[in-house]
């Protein structure tokens, strides 16, 4: 029995008996204990690799095909690092371990932007300058070590 499966672009698969690619969990070499979600991930990612080129066999394609892929993922899907990453590493593994082909080092891609996180310090003037302007409950709430006078208690 085979099972249909639709990928995250609209197209149907079919599945063996199961759902699992062949190659998933077959050992060709050292033992993998991979995850079943990260098997699920680097199928996922295997799948939208092989529609984004026209349902072309990985075989047929190389480096250029994968930085084009992952260029796409970045400047059109504008995806995160992370996610990117996620891509590279299964299609990594989809080469190196099931088509036993090492692509060179993949320069050209566009690689996604890693979001720019600012600590949001104030400085003593500035926590001052939002003391004198509290008051009430919420004057009474601020932090002991940033008011002025004796500390409660």
């Amino acid at each position: 029995m085979a099972i249909r499966e639709a990928s995250p672009l609209g197209h149907h698969s079919t599945l063996p008996a199961g759902g699992r690619v062949p190659w998933v969990g077959q050992e060709s070499g050292p033992t993998r204990h991979y995850s079943r979600r990260t098997e699920k991930a680097y199928v996922h990612w295997t799948k939208r690799y092989i529609f984004f080129h026209g349902k072309r066999h990985p075989a047929e394609m190389g480096a250029a095909e994968v930085a084009a892929f992952l260029t796409a993922l970045a400047v059109q899907g504008k995806v995160a690092a992370s996610t990117q990453n996620q891509a590279l590493s299964a299609l990594l593994f989809l080469y190196r371990e099931v088509l036993s082909v090492e692509l060179p080092w993949l320069d050209d891609v566009i690689r996604a932007k890693r979001p720019v996180h600012l600590p949001v310090v104030l400085t003593r003037d500035e926590v001052r300058t939002v003391l004198q302007r509290l008051d009430g409950v919420p004057r009474l709430m601020a932090p002991h070590g940033l008011r002025r006078g004796p500390p409660c208690g």
